[in-house]
């Protein structure tokens, strides 16, 4: 019923910048949790951004290790997502996900299991 595709992904430098997409198809109930994970080669998926809007207006959560160099964002249409990634890093390269969830909080959005659909993954290598 639902389903979820990220876009945006690629290689690039050390520096640089790459915003990745994600679309929403179908029509999920009670969905407030959306936002973006990322999983290297032999590591666990990490929760890396997401927005919380069943929390107030919108609440926005983040890694520590991306805070100030990637923004959560969506548009007005809240199908779309994206996620800004400036100052890329080669610790960054990995398989960037889509995921929505019925409801997280600042102790339960960083955990997979807190999440009901996954897209695809686009790859993200940044290179030294």
């Amino acid at each position: 019923q639902v389903q979820l595709t990220e876009t945006g992904g690629g290689s690039v430098q050390a520096g640089g910048s790459l915003r990745l997409t994600c679309t929403l198809d179908g029509y999920p109930y009670y969905s407030y949790c959306m936002g973006w994970f990322r999983q290297a080669p032999g590591k666990e998926r990490e929760g890396v951004a997401i927005y919380n809007t069943g929390y107030m207006s919108g609440t926005t959560y983040y890694t520590d290790s991306v805070k100030g160099r990637f923004t959560i964002s969506r548009d007005n249409t809240k199908r779309t997502m994206f996620l800004q990634m400036n100052s890329l890093r080669p610790d960054d390269s990995a398989m960037y996900y889509c995921a929505l969830g019925s409801y997280c909080n600042s102790g339960s959005w960083s955990f997979p299991g807190t999440y009901s659909d996954w897209g695809q993954g686009t790859q993200v290598t940044v290179s030294s």
